[in-house]
This record gives C-alpha cells, sequence and structure tokens, in this order.
C-alpha cells in the first residue's frame, strides 16, 4: 500500500522500495514530534501523483503555519483502493477528521448521518449559483468542492496533421475521423476501464435534460423510481456500443487499462489520434513529453457540435465523529479560501467552483472552456439524483466491453438501480 504523508514540524523520511517483496514507488514517512500544545487532525484524500501532492502540502504548511496549535496529516491511496478504505475506516468507527468524498460514496454517509454540516463556513458565500445547487441539501451543506473537474477528447494535433485529418467539432466529423483511421489500421481512441466511455454516455443521454432545464424534474422520476435509468442512458450507451463494434476502441485493451496511468502512457507514445479521460491530466501528459502538440476538446457527439462533462470535484467533508470537529472545519473554511480554490484548480486543469473564479491556464485544455462558460455542459454526478451512477455506469460500459449486448446491459443496470439505492 503507497501512502503519502504531510506534516508541520515534522521530519520526512522517503525511502524507495527496491526490495523483492516491497511495493514499488516511494514511501513517505511521517515522524510526529510530541507537542502538548498541538491538535493533530487528520486528512484522508485520493490526490495521489506528486504534483497533487505538493499542491496539498503547500495549502497544509501554509494553514499550520497560520494555525500553529493545529498539525494536519495528510494521507492519500489512489483510485478504488481509497474508497474500498475510507468505507472500512468509517464503519469501524476509526473515520479521518476531514476526508475526500464523491457522489456515490455521499449518499450512503448523508443517509447515515456521518457528516457534519458545513453550511456556516464563511468560503460557502464565495461558491457559485450552480455549485450551490449541488451542495444544498435542505439548507445544509455536507460536502464543499475544491474544483470542478471536466472530460475530454484529447487530440493528438500532429497524427492528425500528418494524415490530413482535423480535430472533430461534431459527431459526425469525429465519426469520419475515427473510420478514417481504422481503415489504416490504427485504433482511434484510447480508452480506460473506468471514466471514458462511462462520460461520454453521461453527457451524451442528459445533455437534452440540461438544455431543457428539465434535469430536476427526470432525476426526480429516477429517483422515485417511476421512470427507469435506461429511458435516458441508452442513447449514450448506443454511442459506446457502436464504438465498441466498429473497433474504434479496442474494447479488449481498455477492460485492462487503468485511469489517468496506463491511458496516458498509451496516448504518449503518439500512435492514436484520440484519448477520452480527464482534463486534470493534461499537464501531467505534458509533463511526459510527447514529441507532439496535444489539445483537449470537448466530447464531439452532438449532431451541431460537442458538450463537457463536469463534475464538482476533489470534495471536502467533515467526519461527524471526529474528536477535533472546530478545528476540522477551520482547516477546511483555509482549504477552500479563494486563493487555494484558484492554485488546486490551476494545476488540476480543472475548473474553479466560485463565482469571481478563472479556469485553470494549461494551454491545452483551453478549448474546452468556451464550451463551458455558454453552459453546454452535462453533470457527471448530479446530486440531485439518488443514485450510485458513477458506479453502474462504471460497471456498464465494461459489460459492453466485455461483449455483452446493449439490451442485456441496459437490463443489468436498470436492475441494479432499483436495488442500490443510496448504496456504496
Amino acid at each position: 500500500m503507497n501512502r503519502r504523508m504531510a506534516g508541520l514540524g515534522t521530519v520526512f523520511l522517503a525511502c524507495t522500495l527496491m526490495l523483492g517483496g516491497c511495493s514499488t514507488g516511494n514511501k513517505v514517512v511521517n515522524i510526529q514530534v510530541p507537542d502538548e500544545d498541538v491538535t493533530t487532525i487528520t486528512f484522508f484524500g485520493n490526490k495521489y501523483e506528486p504534483e497533487n501532492v505538493t499542491v496539498i502540502e503547500e495549502i497544509l504548511s501554509d494553514f499550520m503555519k497560520e494555525n500553529p496549535g493545529i498539525r494536519v496529516s495528510y494521507e492519500s491511496l489512489k483510485g478504488n483502493d481509497y474508497y474500498k478504505a475510507l468505507e472500512k475506516r468509517m464503519d469501524a468507527g476509526k473515520g479521518d477528521d476531514v476526508f475526500m468524498v464523491n457522489h456515490d460514496v455521499l449518499l450512503e454517509m448523508q443517509a447515515r448521518g456521518l457528516l457534519v454540516d458545513l453550511s456556516g463556513l464563511d468560503t460557502i458565500r464565495g461558491y457559485s449559483d450552480s455549485m450551490l445547487g449541488q451542495m444544498d441539501e435542505h439548507g445544509k451543506i455536507y460536502w464543499i468542492p475544491t474544483t470542478v473537474s471536466g472530460f475530454g477528447l484529447y487530440c493528438n494535433k500532429k497524427l492528425l496533421k500528418e494524415h490530413k485529418q482535423k480535430i472533430p467539432e461534431n459527431l459526425q466529423e469525429w465519426r469520419q475521423v475515427c473510420g478514417y483511421f481504422k481503415e489504416q489500421g490504427i485504433t482511434p481512441v484510447i480508452a480506460n476501464n473506468d471514466i471514458s466511455l462511462k462520460t461520454l454516455a453521461i453527457g451524451l443521454s442528459f445533455y437534452p435534460a440540461y438544455q431543457e432545464k428539465q434535469e430536476r424534474d427526470i432525476f426526480g422520476r429516477l429517483n422515485e423510481g417511476k421512470d427507469k435509468l435506461s429511458l435516458y442512458m441508452t442513447p449514450g450507451f448506443s454511442l459506446v456500443k457502436e464504438f465498441l463494434d466498429n473497433g474504434y476502441v479496442d474494447a479488449q485493451k481498455a477492460l485492462k487499462t487503468q485511469k489517468t496511468s496506463d491511458d496516458l502512457e498509451e496516448f504518449v507514445k503518439g500512435e492514436s489520434p484520440f484519448m477520452l479521460t480527464g482534463a486534470w491530466a493534461a499537464g501531467r501528459v505534458e509533463g511526459m513529453n510527447p514529441d507532439f502538440d496535444f489539445e483537449v476538446v470537448p466530447y464531439p457527439v452532438l449532431e451541431d457540435g460537442g458538450l463537457v462533462v463536469i463534475n464538482a470535484d476533489t470534495r471536502l467533508s467533515v467526519n461527524g465523529d471526529s474528536q477535533h470537529i472546530d478545528e476540522a472545519l477551520v482547516f477546511v473554511e483555509y482549504f477552500t479560501r479563494p486563493e487555494n480554490i484558484q492554485k488546486f484548480a490551476d494545476q488540476q486543469s480543472s475548473f474553479s467552483p466560485l463565482k469571481e473564479g478563472i479556469p485553470s491556464s494549461v494551454k491545452e485544455m483551453q478549448p474546452m472552456v468556451a464550451c463551458y462558460q455558454s453552459g453546454r455542459t452535462v453533470i457527471g454526478t448530479d446530486g440531485l439524483l439518488e443514485l450510485p451512477i458513477w458506479d453502474l455506469t462504471a460497471e456498464a460500459s465494461k459489460r459492453l466491453m466485455a461483449g455483452e449486448t446493449l439490451d442485456d446491459t441496459m437490463e443489468w443496470m436498470d436492475q441494479e438501480a432499483a436495488g442500490r439505492m443510496g448504496g456504496w
């Protein structure tokens, strides 16, 4: 298990584990210096990559300088391992003081009364109306985002130019470019086994609802079991199925491709024109020094253009069973100050959740900004929807990649949705 921990007034011992039987990577050990006048709170998160941890450590360091009576220890795990560990800690009554959550986990934690109301934080007033609409739970707020992440289509500009193809701006153009590369013996789209295809499906499926301002009514019907989820998700997964059947995505390879790791390594080889994943990885891809220029553009899945799937992300919550709730609230309020939100959003190639927030300046993601600002967006995990949509759509994508029929996958999803209301 790889861990990263940070704390002011601590000694860091970094050692690369190279002996047989040890996990690969770096393990940073945090040795605390006892101090009776200092309260230590723990912060558990899924931001594990070095560049993310560096920004978090900067914020923690500044916080502890301003609040010398509070020490913060940060620990992180990557991917699904994080949420499994979070669930186990909470179930055992050993949850951390502050932790990161996602939509599906929040459904369970709120139902069990495990979270502290954050509506009294001064920084809440700085959030945009759209974000407040996501956060508000009948006047209470149990989580607060630090970024708005976006999902887009990575485009290898060099490869496209060599083949005299253009960056697609709508579905017809995308189909044409993918068809061309397939005929050349090149798999057009790199996809991972988690966020790639499900965000494509969610975006295309729910875009009409958002544009027609019907999302509240539709999600209400789904929450009450009046409509089946497949009624809305079938159009999106039909496109996913089309791309898989046409070989635009290598289904068997995608099943084994881990998000923002294996897929990035594959993309920087320069052998495929497109990749589907989070725009937050743009800086990481640039840091891998590919020998080509790339852009991250809106999903070109509409007849008249593209859309951006977004999520209120890096959500912070406070443990209702914490022994240091007051200190935890002080920390969360500090972390969500405008200057820290901007620092975090910029580093993660994301948008800001604040009224006066500025999108990340990372140049590769700039094509997404106009689409985002014009409202051509779909929220991947809308707070109005009381279904574990993130997990359901991930599994549905894997079933299609494994060769299951669209009808069988949609039937499975409806059955799961009916039985997993509010589940982990």
